[in-house]
């Protein structure tokens, strides 16, 4: 029997479809791992990071106030 036709292109832009499921086992698997030791916790356990606050880029940038300061202690 012959092939059934599929109207859609194939797009060569969409991702491996292995590389795609063996990435999603490794986030399974760091996830998995993170909870082994964290039982019982009150916050889950998140693969995603937060973005730094303000308050820690400021503390990695000196103020000028604090330049001047350093020139002369």
């Amino acid at each position: 029997m012959a092939e059934t036709f599929n109207p859609a292109p194939h797009d060569k832009h969409a991702d491996d479809l292995h590389e795609a499921l063996a990435a999603d086992r490794e986030t399974h698997a760091k996830l998995d791992a993170g909870l082994v030791d964290s039982f019982p916790a009150s916050d889950p356990v998140s693969a995603a990071q937060p973005t730094p606050s303000k308050a820690d880029a400021d503390a990695d940038n000196p103020s000028l106030w604090d330049k001047v300061k350093a020139i002369f202690s």
